[in-house]
């Protein structure tokens, strides 16, 4: 794979979860990377990052970060669940920040390719039956009504702000590809703790329960080499859904106990009854050889989970405001 020597990137949202493992990466590879981070140290930070300051919802605001830029990375839309105002604290920094970048793209001729930050949240929420035979891909995409009827505000920005993304980028006609990461795990570089990492947290704490959902989840690594191989291969183009196991809570907490059997981890779930979804497939994108191919298998959970007794591995405590990721 060639290396970024040379090359200019933006990365939005940098300070977040995700893309602080991506602006690492970048910067191993050589790229010198503009970027929205408030903790600079990292090998390369000193001669090839270049810090911005932007607002998601400021029309033109990431026009002089974007310039001169070979590609950008967007990442940034807050992830949380204590919500008062669903439109102005989740909806709108979603779309119209995500227009706002994309506008700022698309008005400077050096950028040559976008690699958008998605979520299965935008792929999978919908109506059809997800049991253990049907697989999900990247043709699915989430209902709208769906989830604003469920009040799922969270996928519904993620499910906006990607459809609103696919039609700028039709009409405009520049290039772009989306990843679309399931439940994100692993170890955090960030000061703040995110809301995934947070799930994971609250079972270990001493909750009594554990949530009685299904999710698809992938290490934050393989997330962030995901991004590079989509900006880097050429013939990268679309969706790409990166899941490396769909798990029930009921394993991960199994997952758990095997690992740290000390821990006292909760025996049954809030409700006492079926998971609505008990498992289902994932069809991931090819994006090299034919699969998505995990590099941090969720077998190998000490390295997804660190270990408690070491203070979790995650750095950092509990954000006081809304992670971005």
């Amino acid at each position: 794979m060639s290396s970024g020597a040379g090359k200019i990137v933006c990365v939005t949202g940098a300070s977040g979860y995700i893309a602080s493992w991506l602006v690492k990466l970048l910067l191993n590879r050589g790229y010198t990377v503009k970027a929205s981070v408030r903790d600079p140290i990292l090998d390369g930070a000193k001669e090839r990052l270049h810090l911005f300051k932007a607002n998601l919802l400021e029309e033109g605001s990431f026009d002089s970060a974007v310039e001169g830029c070979d590609g950008v990375f967007h990442t940034a839309s807050p992830f949380y669940h204590d919500i008062k105002d669903p439109e102005a604290e989740l909806l709108d920094p979603a779309v119209k920040g995500t227009l706002n970048v994309l506008n700022s793209c698309a008005k400077s001729p050096s950028v040559k390719h976008v690699v958008l930050t998605s979520s299965m949240a935008a792929v999978s929420f919908n109506k059809k039956s997800q049991t253990p035979d049907v697989v999900v891909d990247d043709t699915w995409f989430s209902d709208p009504e769906l989830c604003k009827e469920a009040k799922q505000w969270y996928v519904l920005s993620k499910t906006l702000a990607e459809d609103a993304a696919w039609k700028f980028v039709k009409e405009k006609g520049f290039d772009m590809v989306t990843i679309n990461p399931a439940m994100v795990i692993g170890p955090l570089l960030q000061p703040t703790l995110n809301t995934s990492a947070a799930a994971i947290l609250n079972i270990i704490s001493g909750a009594q329960t554990f949530p009685n959902l299904t999710f698809g989840w992938v290490n934050v690594k393989d997330v962030a080499n995901a991004h590079v191989h989509a900006y880097e291969i050429p013939t990268a183009s679309g969706r790409y859904c990166l899941v490396e196991r769909v798990l029930h809570y009921s394993e991960v907490v199994r997952i758990l106990r095997e690992l740290y059997p000390s821990l006292q981890l909760p025996e049954n779930t809030l409700i006492v009854a079926p998971s609505p979804s008990l498992s289902h497939q994932c069809w991931c994108h090819p994006i090299r050889d034919g699969k998505f191919h995990p590099s941090y298998r969720l077998d190998l959970l000490a390295r997804v989970f660190p270990a408690p007794e070491k203070g979790m591995g995650w750095g950092g405590s509990r954000s006081d405001g809304a992670p971005i990721i």
